[in-house]
């Protein structure tokens, strides 16, 4: 046997691809706490939810539908039950239906210009996209719950459950969502979509 297979065979003997190479890259996740790149976020209980809830209620019945918006933006559920996270998609929801096509520019323009107004427009991304799933029928023989459908209750509307059958509030609930998505992307620009797709925290 010659030197050069006898060191051959020797090499392939060896443990050296057993290293862990991870704990010898100072950027490793191995070598710091993952969870810093993930802080906790508060929890939010239902009741905390219908206390906003009753907060922007009175804000739009005054007239004041930015402060309404802003309000159900600045208070995301990120951490909360899924009775939580549907009851203020719903209150969202409700407000944006109570704003007339022509207030949604200007009032988009005011938040984002606003302090913080860029992250309360990602977060109004998040739960447009969360409205557009929960409108999608299921099951044409299943009653969906979070179905969403506008009637008229004291000058906003309200999600409410409906048989998956009935297409015409479902397609009404869908065709707002896509004209706020429209006009957000003409304030906050593709990126605010780009940032909702990729956030680790979800409403």
């Amino acid at each position: 046997m010659s030197i050069i297979q006898q060191h051959s065979n020797a090499t392939l003997n060896d443990n050296w691809r057993t290293i862990n190479i991870d704990a010898l890259t100072e950027d490793s996740s191995v070598n710091f706490d993952t969870s810093t790149l993930c802080p906790p976020q508060p929890e939010i209980t239902e009741a905390d939810v219908r206390g906003i809830s009753g907060q922007v209620r009175q804000l739009l019945r005054g007239g004041d539908t930015e402060g309404a918006l802003r309000g159900c933006l600045e208070t995301p559920v990120y951490n909360g039950t899924n009775a939580a996270k549907e009851a203020h998609l719903q209150t969202i929801v409700e407000v944006l239906q109570s704003i007339k096509a022509s207030e949604m520019s200007p009032l988009l323009k005011g938040i984002y210009g606003s302090q913080g107004g860029s992250e309360c427009l990602d977060v109004l991304m998040k739960y447009i996209y969360k409205g557009m799933a929960a409108s999608q029928p299921k099951d044409a023989t299943a009653r969906t719950p979070s179905k969403m459908t506008p009637e008229a209750t004291g000058g906003f509307s309200q999600m409410s459950g409906r048989p998956a059958g009935t297409s015409e509030p479902a397609t009404a609930a869908m065709s707002v969502l896509l004209s706020w998505h429209e006009k957000v992307v003409e304030v906050a620009g593709l990126g605010c979509i780009g940032r909702t797709m990729t956030d680790w925290r979800r409403v």
